[in-house]
């Protein structure tokens, strides 16, 4: 009877240890399918940003001085009319979404030049503490309508639809109301700061995550996790208005959840990066932040990795 039970007890065992086996190996398979087998990008046939375009910010809520040059620098430094001496920069960064231009018109490759707006500011809530879509539309219409991406930053008290349940931020397009017999399309993105709301879920990798692997939070290049955080967000939101504005331009997936120039790279900002590690990054010897990227005025920024269609696979600075 007891050499049954031991019998019994180790046949348990060996099926732990082999389940185990199986379950790490999965992991590690999607792990490594994630990052090496090519993505699937189609182009839509629809119209990218071109031209000049101007970003306008639209500050909803309090925000300090020191955060709102933050995001200005960062804005500024994606231009290469401002260019910093040190590489890898914010620019060059940038530079990969200039494939999907040459990609969609190979004979006449269009151009587009980002540069920094007008700031809208609007620091007593005129629409309350807690927004809907159509108010985060409604704000976005208070920058220009044409030749520009207006981003609608709200700050950590302030509640969206949807904020930290199944996003940190959007972009979408909004009808203007005819002008001289002709309406058109603006683009738009809004981005929370999510210091106090869901750090964990919207500034990793600068907090710990809410789920998966657990591992030491990395130090925010700008010494602020909410607005360190805002600017991943919004440079991924970036990628994806211009090489997607209207629904119709570049995406993996279906239309109404694509993945796009930067979110097809989730999690990905430098070289090894695997689920709950952000990859090889830069760390600056005085504040041992961690970063990626040099960007205006001595700042560094920490930015996603972008879908390169030229080689099919995720481009990291790092």
């Amino acid at each position: 009877m007891a050499s049954l039970v031991s019998t019994h007890l180790l046949l348990q065992l060996v099926l732990l240890i082999s389940f185990f086996h199986f379950n790490l190996a999965a992991r590690r398979l999607a792990g490594s399918a994630e990052t090496q087998q090519p993505l699937l990008f189609q182009y839509h046939n629809g119209p990218l940003l071109t031209g000049k375009i101007s970003i306008n910010l639209i500050w909803y809520g309090k925000f300090k001085p020191t955060q709102r040059a933050i995001i200005s620098d960062f804005i500024a430094s994606l231009s290469t009319s401002t260019p910093t001496k040190y590489q890898p920069s914010v620019a060059t960064w940038w530079k990969t979404t200039e494939k999907y231009y040459h990609l969609s018109n190979s004979k006449k490759p269009s151009t587009l030049l980002l540069s920094m707006g007008t700031q809208i500011m609007d620091e007593t809530y005129s629409l309350g503490k807690s927004l809907s879509n159509m108010q985060i539309e409604q704000l976005a219409s208070k920058g220009a309508h044409k030749n520009a991406i207006n981003v609608v930053l709200t700050s950590a008290d302030v509640a969206v639809e949807g904020f930290c349940m199944s996003r940190c931020g959007t972009h979408g397009s909004s009808k203007v109301a005819s002008v001289q017999g002709k309406s058109y399309k603006f683009a738009y993105i809004w981005v929370g700061n999510s210091e106090t709301q869901c750090p964990g879920q919207c500034a990793w990798p600068f907090h710990q995550p809410i789920y998966g692997p657990q591992s030491p939070p990395l130090v925010a290049p700008n010494n602020d996790v909410g607005l360190d955080g805002m600017v991943i967000n919004l440079a991924s939101l970036l990628a994806g208005t211009t090489t997607n504005p209207f629904g119709n331009g570049y995406f993996q997936g279906p239309k109404d959840a694509p993945l796009e120039a930067a979110s097809a790279c989730p999690g990905v900002y430098g070289k090894g990066a695997y689920p709950g590690y952000a990859g090889d990054l830069l760390v600056d010897p005085t504040t041992g932040a961690s970063y990626n990227a040099n960007g205006g005025n001595g700042r560094k920024y920490l930015l996603p990795a972008l879908f390169d269609p030229s080689t099919k696979s995720c481009s990291t600075l790092v």
